[in-house]
């Protein structure tokens, strides 16, 4: 199985948890992932491409497998901070 996401990276979870609702609110996932990330990917809108098994940090990749396509997941901690997950694909 394959995997096409797209995630916002914040270090602190109070601005995770603003977001969050914000996105949930109707706001725009790409534009919030563009001001507001951490990762390098903000500049795609926090588009990561498609990923295999494995290829993830293991909480990520266990919320990503429960996600349906089009969905965004509630905050997910990692060593890396807090993740808003959208699921884009999957194969």
């Amino acid at each position: 199985m394959e995997w096409r996401a797209s995630h916002i990276l914040i270090k602190e979870r109070n601005l995770a948890q603003e977001l969050l609702r914000k996105i949930k609110q109707g706001a725009g996932f790409e534009a919030i992932a563009r001001d507001y990330s951490t990762c390098p990917s903000k500049s795609r809108g926090g588009d990561l491409g498609w990923f295999g098994e494995g290829k993830m940090v293991p909480q990520f990749e266990a919320a990503v497998k429960k996600m349906g396509v089009g969905s965004i997941s509630e905050l997910v901690q990692t060593q890396f901070g807090f993740h808003i997950i959208k699921l884009t694909g999957k194969k």
